[in-house]
């Protein structure tokens, strides 16, 4: 017996009893992994289907298919339950703000797995397409994102290996069909020679629809079609001449990906000390804090005057920033920039943390009904 099995001078006994059979650590070889795949593909593909208008077609979820050595445990089967009854609310939600979505997919790819003991956690990236329903002249015809998933299976008694978790492991939990609650960022104070308050944003209504609010998209100081484009190409394959700040914490890479953005359309450098928020500016080798950071960035953004508020999310137009405040503690947690303006008065974002591509500001709404929206005209 290892010396880390007794604790003052007892043994530590397994769950079961010690009359059962119980076989040695199993391997995990390639046959197991490419099991671990295919069940974490079926978690994903049950969600998926839960927000498609009319539901999937085939008789039961497919987690529940698994049998053999590979299969969900009780509680991640409990778990899985409710993440789909509250998709299916989510569901709901949407199609009252009048999106449905026809048809979706979902494919998880296996990255790294670690075994130890009778624990193996599996790394796996999921991309996931969703079809939007009844789509109309050029409004994108479908949505996508790139998540990235922690699974973790314990092996019992007999060897069988059973996922008892499931954990999101980008920052921000952003996707449609993810529901655990989302990470807020803590609040930074950040210390400037001449000014200790920061302008606050306003908040910004999330009714629809919303009074018009039009903006010259050309022959302005900015193209916005430029930032648009950037955006489109580097929402997923991210641009190696800048830093990659996903997985970091604090918000991740969502604003240092709107700053380039909205760089690539004629945002000047206002150079100067990092921490200073009046200053913004961002490179491969420094970035200031207003640059890469969700509330320093609207500090700046409102200090220089480069940004005005909206009163509602719905009145946003291309290149415009949104933010949000997922728990209302006045510490915003995520940036995201406008890639289309439906023509019913629906605008679309894409962000980093998770990789998302045209996602309808009404889903966010529908996926977070109690969210603070902040959104600015830029």
């Amino acid at each position: 017996m290892s010396a880390a099995a007794v604790v003052a001078g007892v043994a530590l006994v397994p769950t079961w009893s010690a009359g059962a059979a119980v076989v040695d650590d199993p391997t995990v070889n390639a046959a197991t992994k490419a099991t671990f795949q295919k069940l974490a593909d079926a978690v994903f593909t049950d969600r998926t289907d839960a927000l498609v208008s009319g539901g999937q077609k085939r008789a039961g979820s497919l987690t529940a298919g698994f049998r053999g050595d590979v299969k969900l445990s009780d509680t991640q089967s409990r778990a899985e339950k409710s993440a789909l009854n509250e998709l299916r609310g989510r569901q709901s939600r949407l199609a009252s703000l009048g999106e449905k979505y026809s048809a979706g997919s979902t494919k998880v790819t296996l990255d790294a797995t670690r075994v130890t003991g009778r624990t193996a956690k599996a790394d796996v990236t999921e991309i996931t397409t969703l079809n939007y329903a009844d789509v109309k002249g050029k409004e994108p015809k479908t949505t996508g994102f790139q998540a990235h998933h922690e699974l973790t299976f314990k092996a019992d008694r007999h060897g069988v290996w059973q996922l008892t978790k499931v954990r999101d492991t980008d920052d921000g939990y952003l996707a449609v069909n993810q529901v655990a609650a989302p990470a807020a960022v803590a609040a930074v104070k950040v210390a400037t020679a001449d000014d200790d308050n920061p302008p606050s944003a306003a908040k910004s209504a999330t009714t629809w629809p919303a009074p018009a609010k039009t903006k010259k998209l050309t022959g302005g100081a900015y193209d916005y079609n430029a930032m648009v484009a950037y955006a489109t190409k580097y929402w997923k394959n991210y641009n190696t001449a800048y830093p990659d700040f996903n997985g970091q914490g604090a918000g991740g890479d969502c604003t240092n990906f709107v700053s380039q953005s909205l760089k690539a359309g004629g945002w000047k450098h206002v150079p100067g000390y990092t921490n200073d928020f009046h200053k913004w500016f961002g490179n491969a080798d420094i970035q200031s804090d207003s640059f890469i950071g969700v509330n320093e960035f609207s500090w700046f953004a409102l200090s220089s005057k480069r940004v005005t508020s909206l009163a509602n999310v719905y009145q946003m137009d291309l290149g415009d920033v949104l933010q949000m405040d997922f728990n209302k503690d006045g510490s915003k947690d995520h940036s995201m920039i406008v890639t289309y303006r439906s023509p019913q008065g629906v605008p679309y974002v894409s962000y980093h943390s998770t990789n998302t591509f045209n996602r309808s500001v009404a889903s966010l709404v529908a996926s977070f009904p109690t969210a603070a929206f902040y959104a600015y005209r830029t």
